[in-house]
């Protein structure tokens, strides 16, 4: 017979494992909260704008959290921090110019196709391949056809493709960054992203992005969109197994979609919501499906 300690360590890593599917919930819900209030600002400084707002409000938090100055990576890992900041600061320049175009949803949908694309590049099972013929399913369900109801704006496409791209990037270049330990990888990367679109926001902007009530929303979305998820995920992180982190970070679209819907009023074709939901499966099936590494 079976005593109550066992017992009571299963319970506890259920309930374990039920608080941290509620933070990974709550950070995609986060982010995609932030992303529409990022949008709500495009009227007033662009989508260039609203990146350089988030990059570099986050980098200032991140530097006070980190204070990397106290002991400072070698030059080797600097290099790759580096990069790892430009390819962070581009990704959020291409995913907000592709928000301006098209849905939120639909971005999300097919931005993911970054990370499903480095899952199945690891793979060596032909079975993949459906998770991939999913993806491209999808994807030409998205595709601006002529005469196409609610038709897609293509560059709106292109830009989400590009964020899938520099997302893969990001992901493969993370884990040389991830050899600095702590936040002072995510601090000094932020800052170098901050680099990167806060020129285009100036550009775009100007002094607008000092205004209080911009300011105020920008804020907002900074801590919405990168600090809170940051602290659920590393909280979620410490319950969950990889695969089953990337198999909850899958349904990213849906939440994108029902957020885009709720608090800015973008409705979907039924062939929109089939596409977001080939995504979803071919970005879960992957995750089940790739190699534990």
């Amino acid at each position: 017979m079976e005593g109550p300690a066992p017992a009571m360590k299963r319970a506890g890593k259920t309930d374990g494992t039920a608080l941290a599917a509620l933070c990974m919930a709550g950070a995609q819900v986060s982010v995609n909260v932030g992303a529409a209030l990022g949008k709500t600002l495009f009227a007033s400084v662009g989508p260039e704008g609203v990146a350089a707002l988030r990059t570099s409000i986050a980098a200032i938090l991140l530097m006070a959290i980190a204070r990397p100055w106290r002991a400072m990576p070698s030059r080797a890992q600097m290099g790759w921090l580096a990069v790892y900041g430009l390819i962070l600061g581009s990704m959020n320049l291409l995913i907000y110019a592709a928000f301006a175009r098209i849905p939120i949803g639909v971005a999300v949908a097919i931005e993911i196709c970054g990370p499903l694309g480095v899952v199945l590049a690891t793979s060596r099972s032909l079975r993949d391949f459906l998770w991939l013929g999913l993806a491209i399913w999808g994807l030409l369900l998205l595709a601006p056809w002529p005469g196409g109801a609610m038709r897609l704006d293509p560059a709106g496409i292109g830009f989400a493709l590009a964020a899938a791209l520099t997302w893969a990037l990001y992901i493969l270049v993370g884990k040389r960054a991830a050899q600095v330990k702590g936040t002072t990888a995510v601090a000094l990367g932020m800052t170098v992203a901050c680099c990167v679109t806060l020129p285009f926001g100036l550009s775009a902007a100007g002094g607008h992005l000092l205004d209080p009530s911009v300011l105020g929303l920008g804020i907002g979305v900074a801590l919405l969109s990168s600090a809170l998820p940051y602290v659920l995920e590393m909280k979620a992180l410490g319950h969950l197994s990889a695969r089953v982190f990337g198999v909850l970070t899958s349904a990213a679209p849906a939440v994108a979609a029902l957020v885009g819907f709720i608090i800015l009023g973008e409705r979907l074709t039924p062939a929109q919501w089939l596409a977001i939901a080939l995504m979803i499966a071919a970005s879960a099936g992957g995750s089940l499906a790739g190699r534990r590494a």
